[in-house]
């Protein structure tokens, strides 16, 4: 995905901004002429930083009551606008602490997975039992507008960070249906949204339907409380169904998947030097032999997609429903000396078999197409339908 929002004007002005920053934190605001040119590190076109800041500070007219710390920010905002990097963002102190408190599994929002599709803020997912779900909020859903301000030209955290609030706060949605031209506005009441990843509902014929929404620090936890209930069951078969599954921690797929294969890769990746990291299976999986389906859909995406591409690579499961969203990319959070912190791309994802999943996405062995009614879940009484005919003819592809 490219990011395409941004105006030729605007990025002039964040490329002008991205100079004020190292002059700021390197140069210290000392004149251009004072000889200092030869910072450490620092490339030769990085000499405009101090000129910028001198003529700020003695010439526009407010220079002398300039904030450091505002054009700082602002600096920095500029120089991760300028990158070619969707999931890129800058998070001020307040921002980053808060981003921290979501590590401890729970948040005040509205319980939507937000992501960028074809350069546009868009739903990924409302998460089951949550205010999201129950204002209308839909897959695909893109957003315009967050009580009343555009996110034309944000980055993901700014526009989730708008999103989420204290509990009982309210905050209005502008956003378009997918296949619908007319917006909606939806008023949505927030409330604390608790990660609760995995839920196991048996089905006639002892099949197991196992809906995973997302890999957080619990969910190999859940996934094993699941899988015990499942044999007490005495279940023969599952759906992995990961429709709609934003993804989560690298760690916690790894952990996951290797419950369902016996040894080799779950995934490499390959980082900005041209490293490559493999991540191999963890041995002890419960369900190594377990029938199965994996549903999944255009929104299925990043660890979702490692889990589905392992299992395609492994040959352990057949796939089916639509083309997977295509994010593959590690996306990490750094801090910054004052307690701000910024965050983009340092490393993509492949499956076990070199396939890349950013801006591809995995194809199903079966592909299913879109239902208009949300009623019935034609989609999942195919995948049982399937992995029924899979039991009954004895096909079973056994775990490596």
């Amino acid at each position: 995905m490219t990011r395409t929002l941004f105006s030729i004007r605007f990025l002039i002005v964040t490329v002008l901004a991205a100079t004020l920053l190292l002059s700021v934190a390197c140069f210290g605001g000392g004149s251009a002429s004072d000889g200092n040119t030869n910072i450490e590190g620092l490339p030769p076109e990085f000499q405009r930083l101090s000129e910028v800041w001198e003529l700020l500070q003695n010439e526009q007219i407010d220079g002398a009551n300039l904030d450091p710390q505002t054009i700082s920010d602002g600096a920095i905002l500029g120089m991760i606008r300028a990158l070619d990097d969707p999931y890129a963002s800058f998070l001020d102190q307040e921002q980053y602490s808060l981003e921290q408190e979501d590590i401890r599994g729970f948040f005040g929002g509205i319980g939507a997975e937000v992501g960028i599709r074809d350069g546009v803020m868009t739903i990924l997912s409302p998460m089951p039992d949550t205010p999201a779900e129950a204002a209308g909020v839909r897959p695909g859903d893109i957003i315009l507008e967050v009580d009343s301000t555009s996110v034309q030209g944000m980055s993901l955290l700014e526009v989730v960070r708008l999103i989420r609030g204290d509990k009982g706060s309210k905050v209005t949605l502008l956003l378009r249906h997918l296949n619908s031209s007319e917006p909606v506005s939806i008023e949505i009441e927030r409330d604390i949204i608790n990660l609760e990843s995995v839920t196991l509902i048996m089905q006639v014929g002892r099949i197991g339907h196992l809906r995973i929404s997302g890999f957080t620090g619990t969910t190999a936890d859940e996934l094993n409380e699941a899988l015990d209930r499942f044999e007490r069951s005495q279940g023969v078969g599952l759906v992995v169904d990961l429709r709609n599954n934003p993804g989560g921690l690298v760690s916690s797929v790894v952990d996951v998947a290797s419950n369902f294969i016996g040894d080799g890769l779950v995934l490499y990746q390959v980082d900005a030097q041209g490293n490559r990291r493999n991540w191999g299976v963890k041995s002890g999986g419960k369900a190594l032999d377990v029938p199965m389906v994996v549903l999944v859909n255009g929104f299925s995406a990043s660890a979702s997609e490692v889990f589905t591409g392992a299992m395609v690579d492994n040959q352990r499961a057949t796939v089916i429903g639509a083309t997977t969203y295509g994010k593959g990319s590690v996306n990490s959070l750094w801090p910054l000396g004052d307690g701000s912190g910024i965050g983009f791309t340092i490393a993509r994802w492949y499956t076990p078999k070199g396939t890349l999943i950013e801006g591809e996405g995995i194809t199903p062995d079966v592909t299913l197409e879109p239902v208009e009614d949300e009623d019935d879940d034609v989609h999942l009484d195919r995948a049982i339908e399937i992995l029924k005919e899979q039991i009954s003819r004895g096909a079973v592809v056994a775990s490596k």
